[in-house]
């Protein structure tokens, strides 16, 4: 049977790296052309990277992104490519995230994105606007092959349902497609969904690799027409698919719509070997993809940044403990330095597991006793508050001391700071501001406590199956949480605990309920109304933090943009309306 051979890169491009990513892109076409393959895909914008975000508004960018196409048009041949960049609008007013089709050492045809998301992390009518010109089919080695881009995809009725419906053997769907978690299994369904819809095979090309805070998970997928999975992308890694696509599968009474159709390549003479039918890597399981996210993140942040070394303040507690796994897994132990600042409310289990938790990823560890700071900043804050500090002002003094001799080591070093907390402490405000909150990359940024001890676990299974102690002690997945301020101190003194406070703040910051909403989804109305109120409290410090890896549905920042100046409330009932308008939200444990 006549057959298309596709290979579709994922690639691992910088955003505003015109240079570099030109030449990811033509690496990956030579390797196409080398692997006898008609047409090379990569992903949504490769040429400017993704999301440019405001780079797009100087047209200098603009133009060498155009400059940047020339160059990876004039370097084909016989396999034609299809790259995104940033192009024109059809009537030359505004830009268009577009796609172009080269071949023979020109550009022969574009296509401009029809669907641009403004939701979620996206915000693309803010730069583009939408393609509205019809649909072209262009012929490549006697296949029609559509072009749609990311958004296209994922609505009936839209550009690759037109393109099937017009004799089109394979739709290229180009993506910059974010991970989060549960996002294979959407993607899958969608594609399946389409290819019912079109009645042709779709090649799902999705880049991969960190962006700031996103993480792009590759996991291409090339499903035939008949809704068979013929390959699959890698997770988290660059790859490349090179497979056979049976082109011909359209009767002429099967074509019902017609669309403009641009001749590209003449069809291939030389005959081709059948591919071998590749095989297919297991799926990663929830917690290892969500791992993995993180593991790529903090190394993309650090590497297409300019970072070669970090440094974690360890207190032997579990946050620090998985944050410095990830960084050994994502860096390599030499460029991973620990420190510990006791306090004289550090227990003795927390420092020893601080340095067992050192020795078993192989990290540097230095001992700095902040008692001696602590001392001599009560003296001096006992002269202006007429008595020593106490409460919470002692309690954040010391983390803020700690904060202060981090970001020294950071400034003499050129270390950057990685900040240890979750997701929970991030909704509820129970962090200090200029203490645990100093640092450049928050890595945990957006996981829960619980799931923070999920992957403790996970990260410890793995190590056991592959003849490894597990890094993480099991003193630390085992003790009560503590911030270790004052004495015998807990979370669960200021927070509930957090098996009921993950679920309340998941429901009110990625479900966005109410708080009477979630009092009849079965919470407890007094966890609903402090939660509520802590989180809408804390807005004000959320601004303050830095950027760390999202992998939920809606992380802070991008995701979920709430005024800080606030004064909305969902009472979790009628009877407490009242006593939570006089509430105190803009305080927390830890303010």
């Amino acid at each position: 049977m006549p057959h298309l051979r596709l290979a579709a890169a994922q690639l691992n491009t910088v955003v505003g790296d015109l240079p570099g990513n030109v030449d990811r892109i033509l690496a990956a076409l030579a390797a196409a052309e080398r692997a006898g393959a008609d047409l090379c895909v990569v992903p949504e914008l490769a040429i400017p990277g993704y999301p440019p975000e405001d780079l797009l508004l100087k047209p200098g960018f603009v133009a060498d992104n155009v400059t940047a196409l020339e160059k990876v048009a004039a370097a084909t041949g016989r396999c034609a490519i299809v790259v995104g960049y940033v192009g024109s609008a059809a009537d030359g007013r505004g830009l268009a995230n577009a796609a172009a089709i080269c071949a023979g050492g020109r550009v022969v045809g574009v296509y401009r994105k029809h669907l641009l998301p403004n939701y979620g992390v996206f915000d693309e009518q803010r730069w583009f606007v939408p393609g509205r010109e019809q649909p072209t089919l262009f012929g490549v080695a006697g296949a029609w092959v559509g072009i749609s881009i990311c958004e296209d995809v994922w609505f009936a009725e839209g550009p690759v349902a037109r393109q099937g419906r017009a004799g089109a053997d394979v739709v290229v769907n180009l993506n910059a497609s974010p991970y989060h978690r549960g996002r294979r299994a959407e993607r899958l369904a969608m594609v399946d969904e389409r290819v019912a819809e079109a009645g042709c095979a779709i090649a799902y090309v999705n880049q991969v690799g960190g962006q700031d805070e996103l993480v792009f998970d590759g996991d291409s997928h090339i499903v035939g027409a008949d809704g068979t999975v013929i390959a699959s992308g890698a997770q988290f890694e660059p790859d490349l698919l090179v497979v056979d696509i049976p082109i011909g599968l359209h009767r002429p009474h099967a074509v019902t719509e017609l669309l403009p159709r641009v001749e590209v390549t003449g069809p291939d003479g030389a005959p081709k070997a059948a591919l071998p039918a590749r095989s297919h890597r297991p799926a990663l399981s929830e917690h290892a993809e969500i791992y993995q996210a993180l593991v790529l993140g903090t190394r993309d942040y650090m590497g297409k940044n300019g970072f070669t070394d970090v440094v974690i303040g360890l207190s032997g507690g579990i946050d620090s403990s998985l944050v410095a796994t990830i960084a050994v897994d994502a860096l390599g132990a030499d460029r991973v330095h620990g420190i510990s600042l006791p306090s004289r409310y550090s227990s003795d289990g927390s420092r020893h597991d601080a340095g067992l938790l050192a020795d078993r990823l192989g990290i540097e560890l230095r001992v700095v006793p902040i008692e001696e700071a602590h001392v001599a900043f009560t003296s001096m804050l006992a002269g202006v508050l007429g008595r020593e500090p106490h409460g919470l002002t002692d309690e954040n003094l010391q983390s803020r001391l700690r904060g202060v001799l981090l970001m020294g080591v950071s400034n003499a070093k050129g270390w950057i700071v990685l900040t240890t907390g979750n997701k929970s402490e991030m909704a509820t405000g129970y962090s200090t501001l200029y203490g645990d909150s100093a640092g450049g990359f928050a890595v945990i940024k957006d996981v829960p406590k619980t799931l923070v001890y999920e992957l403790c676990r996970h990260r410890n299974t793995e190590a056991v199956l592959a003849g490894l102690p597990g890094p993480i002690p099991d003193a630390v997945i085992d003790k009560p949480p503590s911030a270790e301020l004052r004495p015998d101190q807990r979370d669960d003194q200021s927070l509930p605990p957090y098996e009921e406070l993950d679920p309340v703040l998941e429901g009110y910051v990625e479900g966005d309920r109410t708080a009477a909403e979630l009092v009849a989804d079965g919470f407890d109305p007094a966890v609903v109304d402090q939660v509520v109120r802590l989180v809408d409290g804390a807005e004000y410090k959320r601004r303050q933090m830095p950027p760390g890896v999202r992998i939920t549905t809606k992380a802070f920042g991008k995701d979920r943009r709430m005024p800080i100046t606030n004064r909305y409330r969902s009472p979790a009932t009628e009877e407490r309306a009242d006593a939570g308008e006089r509430g105190d939200a803009g305080k927390s444990e830890r303010a």
